[in-house]
């Protein structure tokens, strides 16, 4: 396994802390931003009364280098619904940057490096060496389904959120990492 660099988020210490065991699942993001540093600027703003921000666990960049931002002990603001049972591991992927909610921009035509998967398939044998419970894996877009007004034309809606999107090779992932993906099987 590659070594992964810890760069807590400043707020990482008020964030709730949980048994490893309660961790069930694994949702699969992309940043839907151009660079690792973007990422962490949006992940450093706190948006929430409590002081915290919105970010994952772990961020996976385009040449493989993984970094922690929150560890798998800490409840991440990642997918509404989901974050007290699972770890959000973001792939940094343009998505539909700058543009998301644009409905003439929705289609996301990066594809994921081989680096980046290859890390991402490492990163998945730790957390199901490390997590008991751990069987399950979901995309955002799986989660989250709620539609938003476009932002260039508010009568018709986009998807609020399209992570990991269309170029994300689940078959190759799930062959990997043994894990079922929830809501379809």
């Amino acid at each position: 396994m590659a070594a992964i660099t810890q760069q807590y988020l400043p707020y990482v210490d008020i964030l709730a802390e949980r048994p490893l065991a309660a961790i069930d699942l694994v949702v699969i993001h992309c940043t839907e931003l151009p660079d690792m540093a973007m990422a962490r600027d949006y992940g450093i703003r706190v948006v929430h009364d409590s002081g915290a921000g919105n970010s994952g666990h772990y961020y996976i960049d385009r040449d493989g280098s993984t970094v922690c931002y929150v560890p798998p002990e800490r409840v991440a603001h990642h997918c509404r619904g989901y974050n007290a049972r699972s770890v959000g591991i973001e792939l940094v992927n343009i998505g539909r940057y700058p543009d998301w909610f644009d409905s003439r921009r929705q289609v996301m035509t990066e594809p994921y490096p081989a680096a980046q998967i290859h890390a991402l398939d490492s990163l998945l044998a730790s957390l199901r060496a490390q997590l008991p419970n751990l069987a399950r894996i979901a995309g955002h877009e799986d989660l989250d389904t709620a539609m938003v007004p476009a932002s260039n034309d508010e009568s018709v809606e986009v998807p609020r959120k399209r992570d990991p999107g269309p170029q994300f090779p689940w078959g190759r992932v799930l062959d990997a990492c043994r894990l079922r993906r929830l809501g379809r099987g």
